[in-house]
């Protein structure tokens, strides 16, 4: 597998130690010469200097980084200010979101929708950026039905987004099918899989009832009958997610972008496998 189509997922961190951290775990990653590193952000821009900043220590590493921007929330002068920073500082790659309305706000904010958000950027900034939009295999937790939630999908990218990544998922033929659906909307972009390695139960039954990402019931059966032996959870996830990419890369992925909740060993591991 070639590392051109390879992507990792930071957050950034609230603490000076977790900054360390994460320059450990960076370094770590960037051993791995991924394509690019992501960083997400808060609810509500809380962390978006905290985005920024982590943003701009993996480009003075020399590597590509691209912040994630969510418009729920934000005016289009908020957005342009960003934007404009994020030119000035050379950032050439974004993850457009609609993003998570922060807890205790009303319906607010000047874009409901990340297609509006994807066209705002591309009326700022012309074509400065490569716009990267959220796909979601299983469907969207609030979307109506899955051909709305195909028709948003279709959305963003007639307003211009470059490609996609999905919601991570561990059933290979929701992304084939949905891959299948957008292909048949005309909507020709890369749909890169998100990819998230399996190392703790309770977080991952956590995550996934927040998201709406299936876990398969044969999997979910095993992980919960290792109890608190997280050695075994380890190896099984490893293998699970493993044969996971396997199929979607001989499947035609275009590419992986793996989750790394600021981890390097699962997501080494699963990358060293891959390669052999």
């Amino acid at each position: 597998m070639e590392t051109h189509n390879f992507s990792i997922e930071f957050f950034p961190p609230k603490t000076a130690e977790g900054a360390d951290k994460l320059r450990a775990v960076r370094s770590k990653l960037a051993e791995l010469q991924p394509k690019y590193f992501s960083v997400t952000f808060g609810a509500g821009g809380t962390t978006q200097q905290g985005t920024l900043q982590t943003v701009l220590e993996i480009k003075d590493a020399g590597f590509d980084a691209a912040p994630h921007l969510s418009c729920i929330g934000g005016t289009r002068e908020s957005l342009r200010a960003i934007l404009q920073e994020f030119k000035a500082k050379g950032i050439r790659r974004v993850v457009a979101l609609r993003g998570d309305l922060p807890s205790g706000y009303g319906a607010g904010g000047e874009f409901r929708y990340a297609n509006e958000l994807v066209e705002f950027i591309r009326q700022e900034t012309g074509d400065w950026f490569h716009i990267e939009v959220a796909a979601y295999p299983e469907m969207h937790p609030q979307a109506r039905s899955p051909q709305d939630d195909l028709q948003a999908f279709a959305r963003k990218v007639q307003a211009g987004a470059n490609s996609a990544i999905t919601q991570y998922f561990y059933n290979p033929d929701a992304y084939f099918q949905f891959v299948d659906n957008v292909r048949k909307l005309g909507v020709d972009v890369p749909v890169v899989a998100g990819i998230m390695p399996i190392t703790n139960y309770t977080q991952l039954m956590r995550f996934s009832d927040m998201c709406g990402a299936e876990i398969p019931r044969w999997v979910r059966v095993k992980l919960a009958s290792f109890g608190d032996d997280s050695a075994s959870i380890k190896a099984f996830g490893l293998d699970v997610v493993t044969g996971l990419c396997e199929k979607l890369l001989a499947g035609g992925a275009p590419g992986l972008h793996f989750y790394s909740m600021n981890q390097a060993a699962a997501t080494t591991a699963i990358w060293q496998r891959l390669v052999k």
